[in-house]
Protein backbone atom coordinates (compact mmCIF):
# COMPACT_ATOMS: atom_id res chain seq x y z
CA UNK A 1 0.00 0.00 0.00
CA UNK A 2 1.47 3.49 -1.31
CA UNK A 3 0.15 6.27 0.93
CA UNK A 4 -0.69 9.50 -0.83
CA UNK A 5 0.28 12.60 -0.16
CA UNK A 6 -1.46 15.66 1.21
CA UNK A 7 -2.10 18.67 -1.31
CA UNK A 8 -2.30 22.21 0.12
CA UNK A 9 -5.07 24.22 -1.67
CA UNK A 10 -3.74 27.37 -0.15
CA UNK A 11 -2.43 29.09 3.57
CA UNK A 12 -3.38 32.23 5.81
CA UNK A 13 -0.66 33.44 7.82
CA UNK A 14 -2.23 34.32 11.45
CA UNK A 15 0.58 35.56 13.31
CA UNK A 16 3.94 36.78 12.36
CA UNK A 17 7.31 38.13 13.60
CA UNK A 18 11.10 37.70 12.99
CA UNK A 19 11.26 34.88 15.31
CA UNK A 20 7.93 32.69 14.43
CA UNK A 21 4.84 32.88 11.93
CA UNK A 22 1.71 30.68 12.92
CA UNK A 23 -0.31 30.11 9.13
CA UNK A 24 -3.51 28.19 8.51
CA UNK A 25 -3.23 26.01 5.98
CA UNK A 26 -6.16 24.70 3.61
CA UNK A 27 -4.79 20.55 2.99
CA UNK A 28 -6.74 17.55 1.59
CA UNK A 29 -5.42 14.90 4.09
CA UNK A 30 -6.32 11.44 1.79
CA UNK A 31 -8.57 9.67 3.29
CA UNK A 32 -9.85 12.37 5.75
CA UNK A 33 -10.68 15.24 3.19
CA UNK A 34 -10.07 18.72 3.71
CA UNK A 35 -9.12 20.57 6.73
CA UNK A 36 -7.23 23.62 8.34
CA UNK A 37 -4.02 22.79 9.54
CA UNK A 38 -2.36 24.66 11.38
CA UNK A 39 1.70 24.90 10.95
CA UNK A 40 4.39 26.79 12.58
CA UNK A 41 6.79 28.00 10.39
CA UNK A 42 10.94 29.59 11.40
CA UNK A 43 11.84 32.54 9.28
CA UNK A 44 15.37 32.38 9.78
CA UNK A 45 17.52 28.83 9.62
CA UNK A 46 18.35 27.15 13.12
CA UNK A 47 21.41 26.24 14.24
CA UNK A 48 23.54 24.55 16.85
CA UNK A 49 26.75 23.31 17.87
CA UNK A 50 28.47 20.15 19.78
CA UNK A 51 31.73 22.25 20.95
CA UNK A 52 34.50 19.52 22.00
CA UNK A 53 38.32 19.64 23.22
CA UNK A 54 41.22 17.74 22.66
CA UNK A 55 40.54 16.73 25.76
CA UNK A 56 36.99 15.13 25.79
CA UNK A 57 35.40 17.97 27.41
CA UNK A 58 31.77 19.65 25.87
CA UNK A 59 31.58 23.42 26.10
CA UNK A 60 28.06 23.28 28.26
CA UNK A 61 26.02 26.35 28.86
CA UNK A 62 23.41 25.87 32.03
CA UNK A 63 20.61 28.32 31.71
CA UNK A 64 17.20 28.78 32.96
CA UNK A 65 13.86 28.76 30.37
CA UNK A 66 10.95 30.85 31.27
CA UNK A 67 8.41 29.22 29.08
CA UNK A 68 9.13 25.32 30.71
CA UNK A 69 9.94 27.28 34.04
CA UNK A 70 13.29 24.86 33.93
CA UNK A 71 17.14 25.43 34.43
CA UNK A 72 19.29 22.93 32.31
CA UNK A 73 22.58 21.98 30.04
CA UNK A 74 22.10 23.53 26.68
CA UNK A 75 25.03 23.40 23.94
CA UNK A 76 25.07 26.72 22.16
CA UNK A 77 22.57 27.40 19.33
CA UNK A 78 21.26 30.64 17.39
CA UNK A 79 19.67 31.51 14.06
CA UNK A 80 21.76 32.25 11.14
CA UNK A 81 20.98 36.25 10.33
CA UNK A 82 19.09 36.70 6.40
CA UNK A 83 21.98 35.53 3.89
CA UNK A 84 24.64 34.36 6.83
CA UNK A 85 26.04 31.00 6.03
CA UNK A 86 24.62 28.53 9.08
CA UNK A 87 27.91 27.37 9.81
CA UNK A 88 29.54 30.99 10.11
CA UNK A 89 25.94 31.66 12.45
CA UNK A 90 26.49 29.05 14.59
CA UNK A 91 30.16 30.50 14.86
CA UNK A 92 28.83 33.46 16.07
CA UNK A 93 26.97 32.13 18.28
CA UNK A 94 29.58 30.25 19.79
CA UNK A 95 31.56 33.28 20.55
CA UNK A 96 28.60 35.12 22.16
CA UNK A 97 27.19 32.62 24.24
CA UNK A 98 30.18 31.06 25.45
CA UNK A 99 33.29 33.40 25.10
CA UNK A 100 35.12 30.96 23.24
CA UNK A 101 35.86 31.28 19.21
CA UNK A 102 35.80 27.93 17.84
CA UNK A 103 38.55 27.47 14.96
CA UNK A 104 36.89 24.33 12.66
CA UNK A 105 32.69 23.82 12.27
CA UNK A 106 31.79 21.20 10.64
CA UNK A 107 28.23 19.86 9.74
CA UNK A 108 27.32 16.91 11.50
CA UNK A 109 23.34 16.15 10.69
CA UNK A 110 20.46 18.50 9.97
CA UNK A 111 16.66 17.51 11.12
CA UNK A 112 13.36 18.53 10.88
CA UNK A 113 12.37 18.40 14.80
CA UNK A 114 8.71 18.88 14.53
CA UNK A 115 7.55 17.64 11.09
CA UNK A 116 4.16 17.29 11.47
CA UNK A 117 3.28 20.72 12.64
CA UNK A 118 6.53 22.80 11.50
CA UNK A 119 9.18 23.45 9.44
CA UNK A 120 11.72 24.09 12.01
CA UNK A 121 14.95 22.52 10.48
CA UNK A 122 18.05 21.94 13.02
CA UNK A 123 21.48 22.30 11.22
CA UNK A 124 24.09 20.25 14.05
CA UNK A 125 28.12 21.24 13.82
CA UNK A 126 31.05 19.73 15.93
CA UNK A 127 32.89 23.16 16.63
CA UNK A 128 36.51 22.68 17.95
CA UNK A 129 40.38 24.07 18.45
CA UNK A 130 38.52 26.53 20.22
CA UNK A 131 40.07 29.69 21.99
CA UNK A 132 38.95 31.65 24.55
CA UNK A 133 38.69 35.42 23.69
CA UNK A 134 36.50 36.94 26.70
CA UNK A 135 33.24 36.78 28.83
CA UNK A 136 30.31 35.78 26.59
CA UNK A 137 28.94 38.95 25.12
CA UNK A 138 25.23 37.86 26.32
CA UNK A 139 24.65 37.73 29.91
CA UNK A 140 21.03 36.81 29.20
CA UNK A 141 22.12 33.25 27.37
CA UNK A 142 23.58 31.36 30.44
CA UNK A 143 24.15 31.70 34.18
CA UNK A 144 27.06 29.27 33.47
CA UNK A 145 29.45 27.98 31.05
CA UNK A 146 31.52 24.90 31.64
CA UNK A 147 33.38 22.33 29.86
CA UNK A 148 32.44 19.25 31.41
CA UNK A 149 34.09 15.48 31.03
CA UNK A 150 32.23 13.00 28.52
CA UNK A 151 30.72 11.10 31.07
CA UNK A 152 29.06 13.84 33.01
CA UNK A 153 27.81 14.75 30.00
CA UNK A 154 26.05 11.41 29.22
CA UNK A 155 24.85 11.64 33.21
CA UNK A 156 23.18 14.67 32.30
CA UNK A 157 21.57 13.38 29.59
CA UNK A 158 20.26 10.08 31.50
CA UNK A 159 19.58 12.13 34.51
CA UNK A 160 16.93 15.05 32.44
CA UNK A 161 19.54 17.64 32.99
CA UNK A 162 19.35 18.33 29.30
CA UNK A 163 15.71 19.03 28.44
CA UNK A 164 16.21 21.39 25.56
CA UNK A 165 15.49 19.30 22.32
CA UNK A 166 17.78 20.36 20.01
CA UNK A 167 20.85 20.24 22.75
CA UNK A 168 19.53 16.55 23.59
CA UNK A 169 19.49 15.79 19.89
CA UNK A 170 23.24 17.21 18.94
CA UNK A 171 24.61 15.37 21.72
CA UNK A 172 22.80 12.02 21.63
CA UNK A 173 23.56 12.59 17.67
CA UNK A 174 27.48 13.17 18.15
CA UNK A 175 27.70 10.59 20.96
CA UNK A 176 26.45 7.53 18.98
CA UNK A 177 25.77 7.99 15.39
CA UNK A 178 28.46 10.73 14.53
CA UNK A 179 30.92 8.74 16.44
CA UNK A 180 30.45 5.16 15.35
CA UNK A 181 30.71 6.85 11.48
CA UNK A 182 33.92 7.82 12.11
CA UNK A 183 35.07 4.24 13.95
CA UNK A 184 35.37 6.12 16.80
CA UNK A 185 32.96 4.09 19.44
Amino acid sequence: MTAAEWQVYGRRQVYGSPWVELWLDDVDIPGTGRIEHHVLRMPRASTTAVVTDDDGRFLLIYRHRFITGRWGWEVPAGWADPGEDPADAIAREVEEETGWRPGAVELMTAYDAMAGISDAHFRVYHATDCTQIGEPEDISEAARVEWVPEAEVVKLLVGGEVSDGPSHAALSYYLGPHRLARGDG
